[in-house]
């Protein structure tokens, strides 16, 4: 992780380390996981993704993606399924901003070119803050300064004006972690944080599942509501994995890739529990 390179990227999750570590474990790349504030967590990502994607790094070649498509993706696929939003900030040599991802419900975003120029639609603040639970009065009209021209702030003052209006929620940074700096891990800035690694297929599946348990979601995991949740996410992840794969959109294909797997899962895990072949449950 350079902190000199242009781009750069934080994910925040409105949940406790807990409840992300098993899901990141799901994306399958190297993080930091630390807890941030009251009832929130941060990610960051030890590499840069988005000089090449997975691709890059299997030796199968493809162009690099940009910060926010990869970002994009990650945000979309932590929240499937959870009860928690994910909040991505991202930035880069000419542009940062912010994509929320909640549940099945299309993301949202803003974005400001490096000067601070808002170049993003006013509704999205609005909707940002609903989302998020924020003071419909207070909060929005600090958000909506954000969108006001201000030769003052550029872009990475944006991101910090946006997170000091979410500081109402409890949110709270690690110290020394900010949008367009990125401590080197091990730099005494990580108080808390813990390394996020993939654990394979099979130790991924068991705490997937038991991380959905443990959830709200628990009375949809069996029956014929759990039965319908994964048709639901088979239907949606199936044509979103087959559209990002076309458009060679890495973040969105991964998106849908593990909404069918969380699909296929689901069926599995009913058919399994309600004593199918080679599951000998009951009800």
């Amino acid at each position: 992780m350079d902190a000199s390179s242009p781009a750069g990227a934080l994910l925040l999750c409105r949940t406790a380390p807990d409840a992300v570590r098993p899901v990141a474990q799901l994306l399958r790349e190297p993080l930091l996981l630390a807890p941030a504030g009251q009832r929130w967590s941060v990610l960051v990502p030890e590499g840069e993704p988005w000089r090449g994607g997975r691709r890059a790094r299997s030796g199968a070649g493809g162009a690099a993606e940009p910060v926010d498509r990869v970002l994009g993706g990650w945000a979309t696929a932590l929240a499937v399924g959870s009860t928690w939003p994910v909040l991505a900030l991202w930035w880069d040599g000419d542009r940062a901003g912010y994509t929320l991802a909640s549940g099945f419900r299309r993301p949202v975003g803003y974005v400001w070119l490096a000067d601070g120029t808002p170049a993003g639609e006013d509704e999205a603040m609005r909707t940002f803050a609903e989302r998020l639970g924020l003071d419909p009065v207070l909060d929005v009209q600090s958000l909506e300064a954000l969108t006001r021209a201000d030769p003052d702030a550029d872009a990475r003052a944006r991101l910090r004006g946006l997170l000091a209006v979410l500081t109402r929620t409890g949110l709270a940074l690690p110290a020394g972690l900010e949008p367009g700096v990125r401590p080197v891990p091990g730099s005494g800035a990580w108080e808390g944080a813990e390394r996020i690694e993939w654990a394979g297929w099979r130790d991924a599946v068991r705490v997937d599942l038991g991380a959905v348990e443990s959830s709200r979601l628990g009375p949809w995991v069996r029956g014929p509501r759990a039965r319908a949740l994964a048709g639901a996410q088979l239907a949606a992840g199936l044509p979103l994995a087959l559209w990002g794969a076309a458009r060679r959109r890495g973040g969105w294909a991964f998106a849908g890739a593990l909404l069918t797997a969380h699909g296929a899962l689901g069926l599995a895990y009913d058919r399994v529990r309600d004593g199918g072949p080679g599951g000998g449950g009951t009800d």
